[in-house]
């Protein structure tokens, strides 16, 4: 790795010392032929997403020098179709789009196709829907050509807005063509989404497996890492737990905590206690290197999730040890609402608010409206108890009338603020959740 960047560096030091204002001549940058300077542009984005943080402003600086030279060139350079395919590339790679619109307008020799101009303008514009079907149509008959794997890449983003199965083969043409590049990278990472949102495991796990092995320092690899934890808390029944170890496994221990604590704080908030123990014990193993602060935090997941379990008590301890002023705002509002959620299930009920000291043979009670409208709003009867209560309703006695509208109106209050608060409660963790 150490080498591959040392090469990196030292290219990028040949580029600069072409392209750079003060080190190269206005006449040799201006000798020197777009194509080539797309080039350097391509060599500069894919060291960007290999992981050479230094590579950054040299990408906008040959984004803003590629854009000045194409307003500037003579009609006469685009005769020669490396520099038409290089005008494309840059305007599927970040450049102006206002740019291809000025070549298009001064096209009147026919340099560019028309169909390929077209279609990216509306890309660009935000109207690729418009013309999905043409554009993957373009994408396949330039498939061997330079512009090839930048057109199947757009065309897998357009499509993946109408049909994500249908998107995944194009995103797997452009890998495939241009491995190695940021296209690759865009195409895992993307592909990953898709089968995140749609359900696609298998499919998912295999991206996920290769953009580890090859863009692990990638500036986007922070949303690789969000679109992974997505695929497993939210399909965690389809996921095995070697699987997820074998992914990270390319990981250094720094990276493979992080992820698990992501793990273990989503898991918690969707309320899967197992995966987020699974996840918070793993990011516990890898922080016994006396890093206290990780250990604590993926203990504080661990807490959060087992509220809902039967080891509620343990779990408050965890959740009440972690400090509120060591967490983000995001987490402090986690845990608040874990300690709302606890303190609700652990109240004890009011005893009057049942009705059992004013209400004589409570099991025998005729069932009235206000049962059945308090039964079905909570979702039915309860287990077991339904064939009780209706061998009670054909042979009870009505009850005293005074004592059970007293037992109704406290009851009713207590329904109504406890759903209060747990209605807020779901509302903050579904805002947590996304």
């Amino acid at each position: 790795m150490a080498r591959k960047q040392h090469r990196h560096h030292l290219a990028l030091t040949l580029t600069l010392g072409m392209l750079m204002p003060g080190i190269a001549s206005a006449e040799g940058q201006d000798s020197l032929p777009l194509y080539k300077m797309l080039r350097s542009l391509e060599f500069v984005q894919d060291s960007v997403v290999a992981g050479d943080s230094s590579a950054g402003e040299m990408q906008r600086f040959l984004l803003a020098t590629i854009d000045e030279r194409l307003r500037n060139a003579d009609k006469s350079v685009f005769e020669d179709n490396r520099n038409v395919d290089a005008a494309l590339i840059y305007a599927m790679s970040g450049g102006n789009p206002e740019t291809l619109e000025y070549l298009m307008s001064r096209d009147v020799n026919g340099n560019f196709d028309n169909r390929v101009a077209d279609v990216l303008r509306k890309y660009l514009n935000g109207k690729g829907l418009l013309v999905v079907n043409t554009l993957v149509d373009i994408s396949k008959e330039y498939r061997d050509k330079p512009i090839g794997p930048y057109l199947s890449l757009v065309a897998g983003n357009v499509m993946s807005g109408k049909n994500a199965k249908a998107a995944l083969p194009l995103y797997d043409w452009a890998r495939l063509m241009a491995p190695g590049t940021i296209v690759e990278e865009s195409a895992l990472r993307r592909s990953l989404a898709l089968c995140a949102d749609a359900g696609m495991v298998p499919q998912g796990l295999d991206y996920a497996r290769r953009y580890t092995r090859r863009f692990l320092h990638s500036p986007y690899a922070s949303q690789f890492a969000d679109l992974f934890v997505q695929l497993v808390v939210d399909h965690d029944s389809d996921v095995k737990q070697q699987d997820i170890v074998d992914i990270l496994s390319f990981m250094d221990p720094p990276r493979q905590r992080e992820i698990y604590l992501r793990m273990a704080r989503r898991a918690a908030i969707a309320g899967k206690a197992d995966l987020a123990a699974l996840a918070a014990n793993r990011a516990q193993a890898i922080s016994n290197d006396g890093s206290d602060a990780f250990g604590a935090l993926a203990n504080f997941y661990g807490g959060v999730a087992g509220i809902s379990t039967p080891e509620l008590k343990s779990a408050i301890n965890d959740v009440n040890q972690m400090p509120a002023g060591e967490l983000n705002a995001r987490d402090r509002a986690l845990r608040d609402a874990a300690k709302a959620v606890a303190q609700e299930i652990l109240r004890t009920p009011d005893a009057a608010s049942l009705g059992q000291g004013n209400v004589p043979n409570l099991p025998n009670q005729q069932k009235t409206e206000h049962d059945a409208a308090v039964t079905n709003q909570a979702g039915g009867q309860s287990p077991g108890t339904a064939g009780v209560e209706q061998g009670a309703s054909a042979n009870a006695a009505p009850a005293p009338k005074g004592g059970r509208q007293e037992a109704d109106s406290s009851f009713n209050a207590f329904v109504t603020t406890s759903r209060s608060k747990l209605d807020a409660i779901d509302g903050l963790l579904k805002q947590e959740s996304h």
